[in-house]
């Protein structure tokens, strides 16, 4: 069956270009649903989301290119409904898979008039400026939505909730800023949620015992998660609250990016894409067994066109309902490269501003061809989608997957070529000698607006808790002069600036019963993921520090360039006295100096001629003046020095 998928006379039978769904108007409902192999698909109508409430059950008819429809007269706002579907003898009741509501757990569907569901002014909120509103202009901060607000420090009216996003005010007993007080004190540009469609592992019947999931194993991808809802069994109380926090984020001038996670289903056979047409939405082989390149059990075909339509149709609805500004794709080198451009293509329709991006790579053996994926390196093909730089992330601190394993910052030799890689955003730069990259030995970037900068996110140890392992001789202000320096590396790097929530302020994932740092911590307890406030009030310094580099970084543009001509013309790498140590020049309205120094010992630095302002050393950064220096700088140890020409 899965040959007869990929041929051309199937697709040119049963590809349909139209809307499917719960097709909703006050006068009439029209029920949609391809499955082509179907001989028979029944829809059932519930009062509710849960339990023995059926209301009817009704055949539904044969269309066009294989799908089937069913037409319900009068308005039907409020009604749940799932469908069956006969295959090959065998009927499964299924969700149907582009429901845009749904009850509790996600087991029914839900037709709404989604206009109801708009908070007043929602559809006349703007998304916020950021710059030049270009991806290098970026500055994403990632966190859960059950992270942020769920510890008492975080004093939410709303802990774990949606609505935790629409609070301001909320501060320590010091007056330290927290929530989204904090998000605009930082001076992020974007929040990126973990995954906030419906997942399955969080029994939303039962919030009052604990339970945590990141949230990547997708059920439902056209809804929210209800867990995060004030009200789970209501499919339009979490539509409702999820477009408040967007709204309110948005007046608050931040964007907001979705975590999307089109590469697997929760469930292989059991899943309700497959229970519809059979082994069409997931990569199989021969012997019918699929293929898992998402180390998840399986992964989706987003090279067949109604599966590419499914998760491009997926993408324009939460860009467009929801006015979400931008998707993270989880392990993305899974897709093929032609759903990828064709989602830029379809959300630059809507808004060119929106940015895309992804992990490029996978979590294994995958069904399609290395030169037809989305890989990392193959991102000139997709040259306006980014992907995350783990050349950066690990020449910068040491292997992820090798917790002793040391970088730059933190004392290991050789990682000049990488770093400096990483710092022109992954293009092909001359004079870098790529046989000294970690990763990569040819540049995968088109653009430096492709590179996402990071060296923390939710996967594996945070950087303050990798230091600790990979450094555990050195004392923590030894450490926190490592972790400042490999932000002053992010933020001073050609592309897009990326940090995980809590590491402004050296957030841990320490768990006191094993005595270990948690370094996959998708299901551990509230008390390893909660974000405890007080640790910004503990570590004010640093989170001065970062706020000060993001500052730094949106004041100049020579930091900030989105092509690869303009980096290549404009970045000079200047000869270092010493090792470990890097320089550069970068001119754009005003020519900017960088030097990291990743020695232990203070190291002094010829200056290019002129005055130099300087604004940023190992103890303070921002767009305030420390001093001005000429001729020779000392550079401390474990310490960057980032200066901008006097003007003459």
């Amino acid at each position: 069956m899965a040959n007869i998928f990929d041929t051309k006379e199937f697709n040119d039978k049963y590809y349909y270009g139209g809307s499917l769904g719960a097709l909703y108007t006050k006068r009439m409902t029209e029920f949609r649903l391809w499955a082509p192999t179907a001989s028979r698909v029944v829809l059932n109508i519930f009062r509710e989301g849960l339990g023995d409430n059926k209301l009817d059950s009704m055949e539904m008819t044969p269309a066009e290119n294989g799908t089937w429809v069913n037409k319900m007269p009068g308005d039907q706002n409020g009604i749940y409904y799932t469908y069956e579907v006969t295959v090959d003898g065998q009927t499964h009741e299924v969700v149907d898979p582009y429901a845009k509501a749904v009850g509790a757990n996600g087991l029914r569907g839900m037709v709404l008039d989604l206009r109801d569901t708009d908070p007043k002014g929602f559809r006349d909120t703007e998304r916020p400026a950021f710059g030049r509103c270009t991806p290098a202009d970026a500055v994403v901060y990632e966190t859960h939505v059950r992270d942020f607000s769920n510890h008492y420090s975080a004093r939410s009216n709303f802990p774990g909730k949606f609505l935790a996003f629409t609070e301001t005010g909320n501060m320590l007993s010091d007056g330290t800023k927290i929530g989204v007080d904090h998000l605009k004190e930082l001076g992020v540009t974007h929040v990126q949620l973990l995954p906030t469609y419906d997942y399955y592992t969080v029994d939303e019947t039962k919030l009052d015992k604990p339970q945590f999931n990141w949230g990547y194993d997708p059920l439902n991808y056209n809804a929210p998660e209800g867990s995060y809802a004030t009200d789970a069994y209501d499919g339009a109380v979490r539509i409702n609250e999820y477009k408040m926090m967007v709204q309110a984020l948005h007046r608050n001038g931040i964007r907001v990016i979705m975590d999307v996670v089109y590469n697997h289903t929760m469930f292989a056979e059991d899943s309700y894409l497959n229970m519809t047409v059979p082994h069409y939405y997931h990569r199989t082989r021969e012997d019918g067994t699929f293929y898992n390149g998402s180390a998840c059990s399986n992964e989706t075909a987003s090279d067949r066109p109604m599966c590419r339509k499914y998760i491009v149709d997926s993408v324009v609805y939460w860009a467009s309902e929801y006015m979400l500004d931008g998707f993270r794709f989880d392990l993305m080198g899974i897709h093929d490269i032609e759903t990828m451009n064709e989602i830029r293509r379809e959300l630059d329709r809507i808004d060119p501003t929106i940015i895309v991006y992804g992990e490029g790579w996978t979590g294994g053996e995958c069904g399609i061809p290395d030169d037809l994926r989305a890989l990392k390196a193959n991102a000139a093909r997709y040259p306006n989608v980014g992907a995350f730089s783990d050349d950066i992330r690990d020449g910068i601190k040491g292997h992820v997957f090798n917790l002793k394993e040391k970088g730059f910052v933190s004392g290991a030799q050789g990682f000049e070529e990488t770093v400096k890689f990483g710092l022109v955003g992954c293009i092909d730069y001359p004079g870098i000698n790529m046989n000294k990259v970690n990763y990569s030995k040819k540049a995968w970037a088109a653009n430096p607006s492709q590179a996402v900068n990071y060296v923390e996110a939710h996967d594996n140890l945070t950087i303050w808790d990798k230091l600790a392992t990979s450094n555990p001789e050195d004392d923590e202000e030894t450490r926190i002069r490592m972790d400042k320096l490999a932000a002053g590396i992010v933020f001073t790097a050609q592309g897009i600036s990326f940090i995980q929530f809590g590491q402004d302020f050296l957030r841990t994932k320490y768990n006191e019963v094993t005595g270990e740092f948690d370094e996959n911590s998708f299901r551990s307890p509230d008390k390893i993921n909660n974000i405890d406030w007080r640790r910004k009030a503990q570590y004010r310094d640093v989170f001065e520090y970062y706020k000060g580099l993001i500052a730094f970084r949106k004041t100049h543009g020579a930091l900030r360039f989105n092509k690869r001509t303009e980096v290549v013309r404009n970045l000079k790498f200047l000869d270092c006295p010493q090792k470990n140590m890097i320089a550069f020049t970068s001119k754009a309205e005003n020519e900017v100096l960088v030097i990291y120094n990743a020695n232990r010992d203070d190291k002094l630095f010829t200056l290019p001629a002129g005055e130099w302002d300087v604004y940023i050393n190992g103890e303070q950064a921002g767009t305030q003046l420390i001093e001005t220096v000429s001729g020779t700088v000392k550079v401390e140890g474990i310490s960057m020095l980032a200066a901008v020409k006097k003007s003459v």
